[in-house]
């Protein structure tokens, strides 16, 4: 029986069994290293929560409870889930324009988008959709993100200099506030420029020490000692203490359809970005992390959010670093980390009322310019200009569009990549290589040669609708010549599928080629082509496949008796 419950608790709540298996011996760096993520996530949480356009406390809610969540369902021993940038960015630009300036709409639509983009995510688990997590290229991911960074960077510049700027689209406010110049605030633009030297400095003196923490906490001593508050400073106010309740979240059937598609990309940016943090954690601690498992963590991470006044959370990866230099082992990291936040939130509030809008402004102006990744944008240039012109085209979309439209944008190019890859495989014409056992391509090895009256053709990936075409344009091609080859043999193995399509222009090149007096063989996967072709209705025995290359060639040197016709009397050469 408690073999029995450990396999269920192992399918459904990883984190859960861990944590009920767990040895003392960690628990000392895992509470160091959960106070070290909540120092953290204190200061990102209320500067990410102002981003999405919320009162400080809710950042800290979504610090608390999703991370308890994971730690229960989740794979991985050193994520952390809360408040990320592109999410709060999404929500800002998904619910702003429904809400329409009312406080109570804008709380309740984003409850509604974590609640959505939770069930999305449970759904997901359930159709084994964690092969999504390789769906956006990093290419196209770099871009989304560089463009949300940027996006990010240009919406604090009111802040930090108090300028409101006219104008929603993040540029036309710049250029707006460009203009303006001569308005900006002196005491709020000194308090944002020592935000931004104390970070500096820290980050080279004390590198050890969150260095958001101190630029707030020194800005918010500076409010307090200097008075700066009643000469124009804005500051977050009072911040209420204690711990949410639990409430339910009404799904209003008028805003689902601009919700909706919101949710999706939520989901599938937060698990895309979620999964390359966990993985690459994952594998430098010696672990394997489970997509499908963690798409569910997911997406009890935001409903729990919901419930609890929170909003939609991802993997943070600033946050996971934490938890793992700071040496932390296991689940309990993140409970000691939403301990302490819990902490902070019930005893320690009142000194947050003096932190400055500035001073957020500051910190999410550094935290986006640690998103913008351009060193990868130069490998990937260096790479395949190609891919690097689609990242950029990602950065572009989400700049010009918004960060919602900006995952459409994604999205849409990941498609197009997808299509580009698959609809022209690569094609190859093999032969042998003097002291090289096997066959290999002739466009790679100068001194290979084809075997006399022979074509191998390799064509590297699956035969199917929207590739056919240039399947027979590419084999046609190989055959041209005079005279014409007496068969050509085409590599099976890299085929991995074949559909109706496929077979029926495997067929029709038969029958072109057999006019020219030229054969068409297949070699490998000789099973696996008999069943396929069973399955649709053609005649397995009409296409001759020999078990290898080596068997195709030696056996086509010798003559053969030409294939029979099938039993309605039609030409079987191919089906």
């Amino acid at each position: 029986m408690r073999d029995e419950w450990a396999r269920i608790m192992g399918r459904w709540a990883p984190g859960l069994a861990a944590l009920l298996a767990y040895r003392r011996v960690d628990l000392g760096p895992d509470l160091r290293a959960g106070l070290a993520v909540a120092a953290v996530a204190i200061p990102v949480g209320i500067a990410y929560s102002e981003l999405a356009g919320f009162r400080p406390e809710v950042g800290l809610y979504s610090c608390v409870f999703p991370l308890l969540a994971y730690a229960v369902f989740g794979s991985s021993r050193q994520l952390v889930l809360g408040p990320d940038a592109a999410t709060c960015a999404v929500i800002a630009s998904a619910v702003a324009p429904l809400a329409a300036g009312d406080a109570s709409a804008y709380a309740a639509l984003s409850a509604q988008l974590a609640l959505l983009t939770g069930l999305i995510c449970i759904l997901a688990r359930f159709l084994r959709l964690g092969v999504m997590a390789d769906f956006l290229s990093k290419p196209i991911l770099v871009g989304f993100l560089n463009g949300i960074a940027i996006t990010i960077i240009l919406g604090q510049l009111g802040k930090i200099t108090a300028i409101e700027a006219h104008g929603a689209h993040p540029v036309r406010a710049v250029l707006d506030l460009a203009l303006r110049l001569g308005e900006a605030h002196p005491p709020t633009l000194l308090v944002a420029l020592g935000a931004f030297g104390l970070m500096l400095a820290g980050g080279r003196w004390l590198p050890a020490f969150p260095a958001a923490v101190l630029a707030m906490g020194g800005c918010a001593l500076a409010v307090f000692l200097l008075g700066l508050d009643l000469k124009g400073v804005k500051t977050l106010g009072i911040v209420p203490a204690g711990l949410p309740g639990i409430s339910a979240v009404h799904l209003d059937p008028d805003a689902l359809l601009g919700l909706l598609p919101a949710a999706g990309g939520l989901a599938l940016v937060s698990f895309t970005s979620m999964m390359l943090t966990s993985r690459s954690f994952a594998s430098k601690n010696g672990y394997e992390v489970d997509p499908d498992k963690d798409f569910a963590a997911l997406g009890a991470a935001n409903v729990v959010s919901a419930l609890t006044h929170g909003f939609a959370v991802s993997g943070a990866d600033s946050r996971t670093a934490m938890a793992d230099a700071a040496g932390g082992r296991t689940h309990a990291t993140a409970l000691f980390a939403a301990l302490a936040v819990a902490l902070v939130l019930v005893f320690l509030t009142a000194p947050l009322r003096y932190v400055p809008t500035a001073a957020l402004g500051a910190v999410l102006v550094m935290a986006g310019l640690s998103l913008v990744d351009l060193s990868t944008l130069r490998l990937i240039w260096r790479a395949d200009r190609t891919e690097a012109a689609i990242s950029i085209l990602a950065t572009l979309g989400v700049m010009g569009l918004g960060a919602t439209q900006g995952i459409l944008v994604a999205v849409v190019l990941a498609l197009l990549r997808f299509v580009r890859l698959t609809a022209r495989p690569r094609v190859e014409v093999l032969g042998r290589v003097a002291g090289m056992p096997g066959f290999h391509a002739l466009s790679r090895h100068q001194s290979a040669t084809a075997p006399e009256g022979l074509v191998i053709f390799r064509f590297n990936g699956p035969l199917v609708f929207f590739n056919a075409g240039h399947f027979r344009h590419a084999l046609l091609d190989a055959t041209r010549g005079t005279p014409p080859p007496s068969a050509v043999i085409l590599d099976l193995l890299p085929v991995t599928e074949v559909d109706v399509t496929g077979l029926f222009a495997l067929k029709e090149l038969a029958v072109l080629l057999d006019r020219r007096g030229t054969r068409l063989v297949g070699a490998g996967r000789q099973t696996e082509w008999r069943n396929w072709m069973t399955q649709r209705g053609f005649n397995p025995d009409a296409f001759q496949i020999y078990p290898t290359l080596r068997h195709a060639v030696k056996g086509l040197a010798e003559p053969v008796s030409p294939p029979a016709e099938g039993p309605d009397g039609a030409d079987t050469k191919a089906s």
